[in-house]
């Protein structure tokens, strides 16, 4: 059986989608060119060799007349610009009907039910940067116990609390209490636990975080994996997205560097099958934290690391690497970015190919799905 691998870089946009204005973003924005832009230039060889510089203008990576991947951009179907709509349309589930979002915070009722699962009243409950949000309450809540809650442009009820004041277990479980909760019409696409740690003026996020999701409708691309028997896999937050529906194994990440090792584990295994790994870093990190030096530093070390998934993958095998949507880190603001995402189609001992743009990021799951002869489920609207 092949091994094939989707690696999402997160966040990891290659410039504004025709309708990057109706979701509040400029023409300009193009997480890729512009982070390069940024650095002065980025040598990002390996990228360069699979075809990347033939998508948009990246200082430092030039166009590749013979690319080593079939390299395209994929234009999102679905109404977001977020990782579980992103994810979702990857393996064929476009969201038309898009996930309610809070601007001016969540409504009374919201969060009333959500002390009475707590026992302590809410602080926040606002739009904001998570970092900016943990370092003004933060010596509040360690003061008083009470959660800090706070949403962004995406569909998301997401919960601070100090390891310290409140054990990752009970803050886990209070997200998860919310998950329930959080029913039309006020059905948000993910409840995110954000644990920190550190003193005031010096709090720090850890690997804490949990991702409390919609479970996405069936059959999708998993789902069909599954039935045909084909071992799947998810690192990083791949499982959380899915709610494990398709994800028979997978294991959480700290950071890219563990998801690259988790994905070099799978594949000296030795058993094939579908790889499906997330580098949160990208966008947690530094897109939204609008950190364009920690962006580029992080693409450099993947570009380092990709020949050691490249030169491990034989004749059947393949690697695509894409992303869910993007977060500018050269934007005004906090949110993601609406991008195309890029499609790098790697199958080793074939010539690459320059596709251009195409619809619907399920390019990836069709893609998936061919390596193993199958044939991609009906694609589902939501």
């Amino acid at each position: 059986m092949p091994s094939v691998i989707v690696l999402v870089i997160d966040s990891g946009g290659i410039g504004a989608a025709p309708d990057a204005r109706a979701f509040d973003d400029e023409a300009s924005v193009n997480t890729f060119a512009n982070t390069a832009n940024a650095a002065g230039g980025l040598a990002l060889p390996t990228f360069e060799r699979l075809g990347l510089g033939n998508l948009a203008g990246i200082p430092g990576v030039a166009r590749n007349p013979s690319p080593a991947a079939s390299v395209g951009r994929l234009r999102e179907l679905s109404a977001g610009k977020d990782s579980v709509t992103g994810h979702w349309e990857m393996m064929n589930i476009v969201v038309r009907n898009a996930f309610p979002t809070y601007p001016n915070g969540f409504p009374p009722d919201v969060v009333e039910r959500f002390e009475a699962i707590t026992g302590r009243r809410v602080l926040g409950n606002r739009t904001a940067s998570g970092t900016q949000i943990i370092e003004e309450l933060g010596p509040e809540h360690m003061r008083t116990g009470s959660p800090i809650v706070y949403t962004s442009a995406d569909s998301v009820f997401q919960v601070a609390t100090h390891e310290d004041i409140v054990p990752l277990d009970t803050l886990w479980s209070w997200c998860e209490q919310a998950r329930a909760m959080l029913v039309p019409p006020n059905r948000v696409n993910r409840v995110i636990a954000r644990p920190f740690q550190g003193e005031p003026g010096h709090f720090v996020r850890t690997a804490g975080r949990r991702d409390f999701a919609v479970p996405p409708p069936r059959p999708s691309v998993l789902d069909a994996l599954e039935r045909a028997g084909v071992p799947t896999y998810g690192a990083g937050k791949i499982s959380d997205i899915y709610c494990c529906q398709g994800i028979a194994a997978g294991s959480r990440t700290a950071d890219n560097a563990e998801g690259v090792a988790r994905t070099l584990e799978w594949l000296d295994a030795g058993q094939g099958g579908f790889c499906f790994t997330n580098l949160n870093d990208f966008d947690s990190k530094y897109g939204h934290r609008r950190d364009p030096d920690g962006y580029a530093r992080a693409l450099l070390a993947l570009d380092r690391s990709l020949p050691d998934i490249l030169n491990r993958l034989r004749t059947a095998d393949r690697l695509i690497i894409t992303a869910d949507h993007g977060c500018d880190p050269t934007a005004p603001g906090t949110d993601h970015t609406r991008e195309f995402a890029p499609l790098l189609d790697y199958r080793p001992g074939q010539a690459g190919a320059l596709l251009g743009d195409l619809d619907s990021f399920a390019q990836v799951g069709a893609r998936v799905m061919d390596s193993f002869g199958l044939q991609p489920p009906s694609r589902l609207i939501v």
